[in-house]
């Protein structure tokens, strides 16, 4: 599920180095470890990466770059969704020493750091190439539903609110389909999945004229696999995101549909916006597909970060008799009861 090319990745998350705002860092050192030679963080310099995000045992943090020098990194990226989407004045030191190492620098925030009066010109000096990883494509179309007519399983994993799993969930069942010998391939859709892919289009960036264009573009594009799974974004019911989900979802014409959702969470997020029940979420997304084709949820992936082992378990049993769909949390038990369901959907 990563990038083709091995590097010696150090993740820049200094001072936001905790389970909520390094998202982002979380994400890379879960699917890319083998890569990360460091977290590069002074105010926690030394302490245990796991303790303080849950991922990462035996990577270090450190305060300087210099002190990964034995390891010789290649590439800076940054770890963290910054509120705004702009570059700390902190951080710059850190990318200028990276961009003088001639290392590569990948930024998934909404400042656009090739666009940088200084960095710009400092990283062409110094031949480091700088991946604005949201910078959108410019060769974009509108979407015509072309994707419903590939012959690809088509996959999109949806949510019953943002922030949730939707990307962590489309790449355990991607990596459960491989592990079965099944030609597939993951299609990020947001910066952090791009990040851990090496490949992909950041959908929030995108003109919203163009989100379906984009996502289709990505399905065409890989049509002639046997599976396709997309990662899905905001969620339909959420007032700041539901035009992206939308867009998504007539982009992907996805023949089934993953659904995430945090059994904890009461309202939308960051609102006071009640969730829907489960069985009318399911129902709105089916029916908000009907008119392009037939998709349906065939599954759904719980997180359960917050709940103790026999809640989780519990919830999980619970969900699966109400709505009657294979259930799981994929990185608690894992993606096998989804892709059950998914391979019996398809007819495997």
């Amino acid at each position: 599920m990563t990038a083709e090319r091995k590097r010696r990745i150090v993740i820049l998350a200094a001072g936001k180095l905790d389970v909520f705002t390094a998202k982002t860092a979380a994400g890379l050192i879960r699917y890319r470890s083998d890569e990360v030679v460091g977290v590069l963080d002074p105010e926690h310099r030394g302490q245990s990466l796991t303790s303080l995000i849950g991922v990462g045992d035996g990577i270090p943090i450190v305060g300087d770059l210099g002190e990964l020098d034995s390891v010789k990194p290649d590439m800076l990226m940054i770890g963290v969704a910054t509120p705004g989407g702009r570059v700390p004045d902190a951080w710059r030191q850190f990318i200028r020493q990276a961009i003088e190492r001639r290392m590569e620098i990948v930024n998934g925030l909404h400042t656009m750091l090739d666009d940088d009066p200084e960095l710009g010109p400092l990283a062409r000096q110094h031949g480091a190439r700088i991946w604005d990883v949201r910078r959108p494509p410019e060769d974009l179309d509108v979407g015509m539903a072309r994707a419903k007519s590939v012959a690809a399983k088509t996959v999109l994993t949806i949510g019953s609110d943002c922030n949730l799993g939707k990307k962590i969930a489309a790449i355990e069942i991607a990596q459960e389909l491989e592990r079965r010998g099944q030609d597939v391939i993951f299609v990020p859709t947001g910066q952090t999945g791009v990040m851990i892919a090496g490949r992909g289009v950041a959908i929030d960036r995108v003109i919203s004229d163009f989100v379906s264009g984009a996502v289709e573009k990505m399905v065409l594009e890989y049509a002639q696999r046997e599976w396709v799974i997309i990662e899905g974004q905001g969620a339909i019911s959420h007032p700041s995101y539901s035009g992206v989900t939308l867009g998504l979802m007539h982009g992907a014409c996805p023949k089934a549909m993953v659904l995430c959702h945090q059994p904890t969470r009461t309202c939308l997020r960051h609102t006071d916006i009640q969730i829907p029940p489960l069985p009318e979420i399911v129902k709105l997304h089916e029916n908000l597909m009907e008119p392009i084709l037939d998709s349906t949820v065939v599954g759904v992936a719980l997180n359960c970060w917050d709940l103790s082992e026999v809640d989780a378990r519990s919830v999980v049993q619970e969900t699966q008799d109400e709505l009657g769909l294979p259930v799981t949390d994929v990185i608690r038990f894992g993606a096998e009861p989804i892709v059950d369901g998914l391979l019996s959907h398809f007819g495997e």
